[in-house]
């Protein structure tokens, strides 16, 4: 256990983490979310309609966009289920782990092999799967979500049939099929091989710089950016399918949210979101759907933010 000190450290560096985060990756969420089709498209009876929607060109444009119509408070949208998901870790870190490992910051998964890795981290995803969920959900919504009244928030974010059968939420078409492949890609792909190139970087500590090749080191590195060309779909499109509720009817809009409340539609909408009837079936039919109705581009949103991640991650 920690010392009353440590425990207000800790716990400040977490608060101070979330304030700059949840903004950030609200941002992020809403920029992959928002539906921009391309050209025109044909309305219910057949006829030629324009796309009227917002058209939101970059991240930071988004960022902006967000503070201009929702202010402070759509900015931390989904600040609540970030905030108990990560109360829950930093409790857990608190009761199980060692004091010196809390201070140097050297908790990581298990080492097991890269097939024990592969499996941890699927169970890690499994667990966290139905909070990513509600973030994302709470993130793009229009309507406003009272901090402290989390009935009435579930409401909002899921239908019924959510509510009734909330395993259900594993079952939305294309979603664990996303999470297994970007995490699978990770682990099977990218970490071995930086053990075969790189197998200093596993070691505690700073490794010697004449212990790294440069070639292994510049080849690893290419390696790394050009997997954004695969990580950055697999995120734009677990983000997509994160948002697409599941209803027992298939007549229902699949997205659109059904409780009536306070939306955020007095300077318009900050995003859109894709409101057709035929929801995405699948991973693969996703993507497609994505290239044909808003272009290759859009699965590329932000891809930059993948990149710093992946060789964050990598050289970490």
């Amino acid at each position: 256990m920690l010392e009353f000190f440590d425990m207000m450290t800790l716990l400040g560096s977490v608060a101070l983490s979330l304030a700059i985060l949840v903004p950030l990756a609200g941002a992020l969420v809403r920029f992959r979310a928002h539906y921009n089709p391309k050209g025109l498209q044909l309305d219910a009876e057949g006829g030629v309609q324009p796309h009227t929607g917002p058209v939101i060109s970059s991240f930071f444009s988004m960022l902006k966009r967000v503070h201009r119509i929702e202010g402070w408070p759509g900015l931390y949208k989904g600040l609540m289920p970030s905030l108990l998901s990560t109360l829950v870790i930093t409790f857990f870190l608190m009761m199980f782990l060692s004091d010196s490992n809390l201070r140097h910051g050297t908790y990581s998964a298990p080492d097991a092999g890269v097939v024990g890795i592969l499996v941890y981290s699927i169970f890690a995803m499994l667990v966290s799967l139905p909070q990513v969920i509600i973030t994302n959900r709470a993130i793009t919504t229009p309507h406003k979500l009272p901090y402290f009244n989390p009935i009435y928030s579930l409401r909002v974010l899921l239908t019924p049939t959510e509510r009734r059968r909330p395993w259900i939420l594993y079952l939305t078409p294309g979603l664990l099929a996303a999470q297994v492949t970007h995490i699978a890609y990770i682990v099977l792909g990218l970490r071995s091989m930086r053990q075969l190139l790189l197998p200093e970087l596993a070691n505690p500590g700073i490794p010697r710089k004449e212990a790294i090749s440069p070639v292994k080191l510049a080849i690893f590195l290419v390696i790394m950016l050009s997997s954004t060309i695969i990580l950055t779909p697999l995120e734009v499109i677990s983000i997509r399918l994160s948002i697409q509720r599941n209803h027992a009817a298939p007549e229902f809009n699949s997205i659109s949210q059904e409780e009536e409340g306070d939306a955020d539609a007095s300077n318009g909408d900050v995003i859109g979101l894709r409101t057709e009837r035929e929801p995405y079936v699948s991973l693969i039919d996703c993507g497609k759907r994505i290239i044909e109705e808003e272009g290759w581009s859009a699965l590329y949103r932000a891809w930059w933010l993948t990149t710093l991640g992946s060789l964050g991650g990598a050289l970490s």
